[in-house]
C-alpha cells in the first residue's frame, strides 16, 4: 500500500485521523530530517553553515499544536532546534520568521482553506518559501524508504512533549512597516470590516488597522476548529457577511483572510467582492504608479491578463509560471519582480516573502484606497478605459476517470478552434493554454486528487465569455 504522504503544489494534506495521523505527521518530519541532514552535509547547500533551528507552527485546525509539537519531538530527536510559534500563526509570518531568524526551514500544519475536516503539513525551505518538486520529490522517497524499512519512532505522550516557543508577532510587523505606508492609512480614518475566518488573522490584520487609525469592525476572531461550519476562504460568499455590511454604509471597504490568512478577501465600496485577479491588478498599478517601485510582474498560467493589460499601461514586464505559489517564490527570488500572485488568492511583493501574504495584500489595498481617495471599483474603472474589461470564470467539469485522460490526450495534441474562436497560440506551461484573437484565451488543468478538470475562461465581453463558457463544456463533454 502506497503511503497517503504526497506534496502538492502547497505541502501534503489530508483527512484527519485516517490519512493525517501522529504516526504519519512523524513519518513525514523525519523525511524531512533525513533530508535536511544531506543539505547540511553539502557545502554547497544554502544551510550546511547555519545551525540547526526550524521554525514550527500551526493554524486553528483541530489538534494542530498537537501535530506541531509531534514534529518538534521528532526533529529534536535528531540534533535539530525547533521552535514553535506561541499560538496559531499566519503562514506568511512563519515564513518571514524563517528568514528573519536564519532557520534552516520551517513546517506549518495548515490545510490552507480546505475544509474542517483536512489537516495539512507545509514544509518551508530556508528562505521562506514553500518546498518545490526538487525537494519534495527527495523527501517522498525518503519516505518510502523509511517505510519500507518499518521505520517507528518511540514518541511521548501525546500533547506531553515541550520544547521553546517564540512570539514572531513583533519581527513581522516591523517587517511590514517597510512595505505599507501606514501613515496615509491613518490620515485617511477608513471605516474596515475585516473578516478573519475564525483563523491566524485575528491579531493581526484587525490590529494593525487599529493602530492606525481605522475604524475596525470585526468578524469572527474566535479560533474555532470548525470554522463556524463553513469553508475558512474569502470568496464571494465567505465574504458575504462583510459585503451586507458595506451596502448599508457601515464601512467603506471590507478585507479578509482564510484561515492561514495567506489568501485574502476585498469587498469594494458598493458592496462588491473583487476577485484576487482584479486586486494583483490594482496592486502592480499601485505600488508602480503611487509607489515607483520597479521591476515586472509575475502571474501563473490560469491568472487573468488583466495584470498584463496594467502592465503593458505601465510599461511593466510580465512572466508566467505554472500554478503554485512556489513557482512565482522562486521567480521572486531570482528577478526584481514589484509583485506576484495567482487567481487563488495568493500575493507577495518585492523584498517580501516569497510566500503568499493575505494580510499585506489587505493593507496595500487599505493603502491605495487612502492614497486615492476613491473607492476600489472606481480606480478599476479608471483602468479599463486604458485596458479595456475583463471577463473571467472558471468551469470544474466531472468526468469519469478513464474519460479524463481521453479528454487530457485530446488536448494535448492541440485545438485549432474553441467554439467559433481560432487558436493563435497553444501553451503548455502547465496543462493547456489557447491564447484567441483579441487577447481572450481559455485554459484546461486536470485536478490531480479527484475526477475532475478544471477550466479557465478569460473574455473581453460578457457575450464572448458566455459563448466561450458554452464551447469549452463541449470540449468536456
Amino acid at each position: 500500500m502506497s503511503s497517503p504522504i504526497k506534496f502538492g503544489t502547497s505541502g501534503w494534506r489530508g483527512l484527519i485521523a485516517r490519512d493525517f495521523t501522529f504516526d504519519n505527521v512523524r513519518l513525514a518530519t523525519q523525511a524531512i530530517a533525513d533530508y535536511l541532514k544531506s543539505e547540511i552535509g553539502n557545502p554547497k547547500s544554502e544551510i550546511s553553515r547555519r545551525k540547526p533551528v526550524l521554525i514550527l507552527g500551526c493554524d486553528t485546525r483541530f489538534l494542530g499544536k498537537e501535530f506541531c509539537l509531534a514534529a518538534a519531538e521528532v526533529l529534536e530527536a535528531h540534533g535539530f532546534t525547533p521552535l514553535v510559534c506561541d499560538r496559531p500563526t499566519p503562514t506568511p509570518v512563519i515564513a518571514h520568521t524563517i528568514r528573519h531568524r536564519k532557520a534552516i526551514g520551517g513546517i506549518n500544519m495548515t490545510a490552507s482553506h480546505n475544509p474542517s475536516e483536512y489537516q495539512g503539513l507545509k514544509f518551508s525551505t530556508w528562505n521562506g518559501a514553500p518546498a518545490t518538486t526538487d525537494v519534495t520529490k527527495p523527501i517522498e522517497a525518503n519516505v518510502a524508504a523509511l517505510e519500507a524499512a518499518g521505520w517507528s519512532f518511540k514518541a511521548a505522550v501525546v500533547g506531553t512533549y515541550q520544547c521553546e516557543e517564540i512570539d514572531p508577532k513583533p519581527d513581522y510587523f516591523k517587517q511590514l512597516r517597510k512595505f505599507v505606508d501606514f501613515a496615509t492609512i491613518e490620515k485617511a480614518k477608513l471605516k474596515v470590516g475585516v473578516q478573519l475566518m475564525y483563523g491566524t488573522g485575528a491579531g493581526y490584520l484587525d490590529e494593525l488597522l487599529k493602530e492606525n487609525g481605522a475604524t475596525v469592525t470585526v468578524f469572527n476572531a474566535q479560533p474555532d476548529p470548525m470554522f463556524g461550519g463553513h469553508h475558512p476562504e474569502p470568496n464571494a460568499e465567505g465574504m458575504e457577511e462583510v459585503s451586507a455590511l458595506v451596502r448599508k454604509g457601515k464601512i467603506q471597504l471590507g478585507l479578509g483572510l482564510d484561515c492561514d490568512a495567506d489568501r485574502f478577501g476585498v469587498t469594494d465600496k458598493s458592496g462588491t467582492w473583487l476577485s484576487p485577479n482584479q486586486i494583483l491588478a490594482l496592486a502592480l498599478y499601485h505600488l508602480k504608479k503611487n509607489r515607483g517601485w520597479t521591476g515586472a510582474v509575475v502571474r501563473t498560467v490560469p491568472t487573468s491578463h488583466q495584470v498584463d493589460g496594467v502592465a503593458a499601461m505601465l510599461g511593466v514586464k510580465v512572466y508566467e509560471t505554472p500554478v503554485g505559489f512556489k513557482y512565482i517564490g522562486a521567480l521572486m527570488e531570482s528577478e526584481p519582480i514589484i509583485v506576484g500572485g495567482e487567481e487563488s488568492g495568493g500575493l507577495s511583493v518585492k523584498g517580501h516573502v516569497p510566500e503568499k501574504d493575505g494580510i499585506l495584500a489587505c493593507l496595500l489595498m487599505a493603502e491605495l484606497v487612502a492614497t486615492e481617495k476613491k473607492s476600489l471599483g472606481q480606480i478599476l474603472k479608471q483602468i479599463e478605459k486604458t485596458t479595456g474589461a475583463y471577463f473571467t470564470d472558471r468551469i470544474n467539469v466531472k468526468v469519469a476517470p478513464e474519460r479524463k485522460q481521453v479528454i487530457l490526450d485530446m488536448l494535448a495534441k492541440g485545438l485549432e478552434k474553441v467554439g467559433k474562436f481560432k487558436v493563435q497560440q497553444f501553451i503548455t506551461t502547465d496543462g493547456y493554454k489557447f491564447l484567441l484573437p483579441g487577447g481572450e484565451w481559455v485554459a484546461f488543468r486536470a485536478s490531480g486528487t479527484e475526477p475532475m478538470i478544471r477550466c479557465y475562461i478569460e473574455a473581453k465581453s460578457e457575450a464572448n465569455l458566455k459563448a466561450l463558457q458554452t464551447a469549452c463544456r463541449k470540449v468536456l463533454a
